[in-house]
């Protein structure tokens, strides 16, 4: 006896812990949302493609798209380009890219890519933070005046650095002071960002420092926005060191290219790297791209919706077809009906009809809604145990027996929901198989125990079940935490394990103090 206990104690343990483990790990590293009515901002970044095509030739179009950077994810991408073939290459983390191509296009041109970003529901798929980089590079070769102008500012900065973060910072000062005679010589007449960008790769590249060019959209709500540019550089960390390792840890590093400061804001997202232009067509002329965002909220349940209707291999209740989805969210709820079934027996003491007619029943009153179906279920119940009284009294069959209260109850229910259609109420006409066969059960059930245990037993019984049953559907139909336990279906092992400990429960019902109070006086 002693070894069985301890048994179902380690049961109990290992499904609460699994179950604890699996929703702490969909809300802390997931971050799914625990409630239905959670919201989460949704930016929506449209790029909007636009060429013109003279005569009739072939076209190809090639447009970077934002790889995966944390802390945002990609919830949904959308690609609008009508009579055009599409490949989308995800080889390289830093440089996805769409291909779009025709073999005959005319005109003008037209071409859309719609993002939408979000924070929640991260997956697991390697994000730029992940990449590496090179960390040396061969100076660009240069001579004459701009090799000793490139020499001097890099002496001045070395002598203002003290490693290679505040050296890129410095250079980036240095490039954007208009009253240097070194960086104007670079520099020339040409002042732009790109012309920057580019003196400072010069710069660096004679500390041997590599850098990559990289193109960012602030989340803001506004109409059109021009990408910015940014510089980055993956170098090692002497701080940062690998776990269970000495081996020092390299990283990427962003710089502003005006004003020097490390890091992108939060606000800032990555769109392409590298020195090629976001777009390019192939026997197109005067193309662009612009960029617009908006901002909007949604709510847990659509995120979680929109998340994983883009997601491959996402094993989310949400992947699942609506009408799947709505079978299940029944199926799971159900459970929790016996546990209201449960409690209500062994702890309280009530009288039921079995332990799962009250689930049936409540799944019926999803049906007919529960004031409805409370008095519909009583009225059918009613006549029906009349109509099995007199059967009783012909001495018939269960069988045949059966079949004439199962069609008695069909007519009762077709004249209950064309005399509650006539009167304006509606719900006489959602009673369907389910609960007609529910009912007749229920009436035979019913009729058996007053046969064995009398009227006022099986009164009490029937008024238990409909109680029970009662509970059970303000359980299973409330709709936050439906929402919580189709998104965390692992709180049924949780489930699991209370019903293990109610198992061993022989305690007194709360019944039968009441009714043995006398003695205990």
């Amino acid at each position: 006896m002693r070894s069985l206990s301890i048994h179902l104690k380690i049961l109990i343990a290992i499904f609460l812990l699994l179950g604890l483990t699996i929703i702490g790990y969909q809300i802390v590293v997931l971050k799914t949302p625990v409630t239905e009515k959670q919201v989460d901002d949704l930016w929506t970044i449209d790029a909007k493609i636009s060429f013109d095509v003279r005569g009739t030739k072939p076209v190809k179009v090639q447009f970077y798209i934002p790889p995966k950077l944390e802390p945002y994810t990609i919830a949904n991408e959308l690609f609008l380009a009508k009579n055009y073939g599409q490949i989308i290459d995800e080889s390289q983390l830093d440089s996805r890219h769409v291909t779009w191509s025709a073999r005959k296009i005319t005109g003008k041109q037209t071409l859309y890519y719609r993002l939408n970003l979000t924070k929640r529901h991260n997956d697991e798929k390697a994000t730029l933070s992940n990449s590496k980089g090179i960390t040396w590079r061969e100076p660009i070769a240069i001579k004459g005046p701009d090799q000793l102008a490139v020499d001097a500012l890099v002496n001045e900065i070395r002598s203002k650095s003290s490693n290679i973060a505040t050296f890129i910072s410095t250079a980036i000062n240095l490039i954007n002071d208009n009253n240097n005679d070194n960086v104007n010589l670079l520099l020339g007449n040409n002042r732009t960002i790109e012309n920057k960008a580019k003196v400072i790769e010069l710069v660096l590249s004679h500390a041997y420092i590599p850098i990559q060019k990289v193109y960012t959209l602030k989340l803001v709500n506004s109409g059109v926005q021009t990408p910015s540019l940014w510089i980055r550089s993956y170098y090692v960390d002497a701080n940062k060191k690998a776990d269970n390792s000495n081996e020092l840890v390299g990283e990427w590093h962003y710089f502003n290219t005006q004003t020097g400061n490390i890091g992108l804001p939060n606000d800032e997202i990555v769109w392409w790297i590298g020195d090629n232009n976001v777009l390019s067509v192939d026997n197109g002329i005067n193309s662009q791209v612009t960029f617009s965002m908006q901002k909007s909220e949604l709510t847990a349940l659509s995120l979680a919706k929109l998340s994983s209707a883009n997601s491959q291999g996402d094993y989310s209740f949400y992947s699942l077809p609506l009408t799947t989805q709505s079978a299940y969210k029944i199926m799971l709820m159900i459970p929790f009906g016996v546990l209201i079934i449960l409690l209500l027996r062994n702890i309280v003491g009530i009288n039921t009809l079995g332990t799962f007619t009250p689930v049936l029943v409540a799944l019926a009153f999803r049906e007919t809604g529960l004031y409805f179906g409370l008095i519909f279920f009583s009225i059918i119940v009613a006549i029906g145990l009349s109509l099995r009284s007199y059967l009783e009294h012909l001495k018939l069959q269960m069988l045949p027996r059966l079949s004439i209260v199962l069609t008695f109850v069909v007519l009762l229910i077709i004249f209950v929901g064309l005399f509650s259609h006539k009167l304006g109420f509606d719900q006489g006409l959602s009673i369907t198989l389910f609960p007609m066969v529910i009912l007749t059960m229920t009436i035979e059930r019913l009729s058996i125990t007053w046969e064995e245990r009398g009227g006022a037993f099986a009164f009490r019984v029937a008024i238990g079940t409909l109680v029970t049953a009662s509970m059970a559907y303000a359980v299973m139909g409330f709709e936050p935490f439906t929402y919580f336990v189709f998104t965390f279906p692992a709180i049924l092992l949780i489930l699991i394990a209370f019903m293990l400990a109610m198992g061993r429960y022989r305690g007194y019902r709360l019944t039968e103090l009441f009714r043995f109070k006398a003695l205990l006086s």
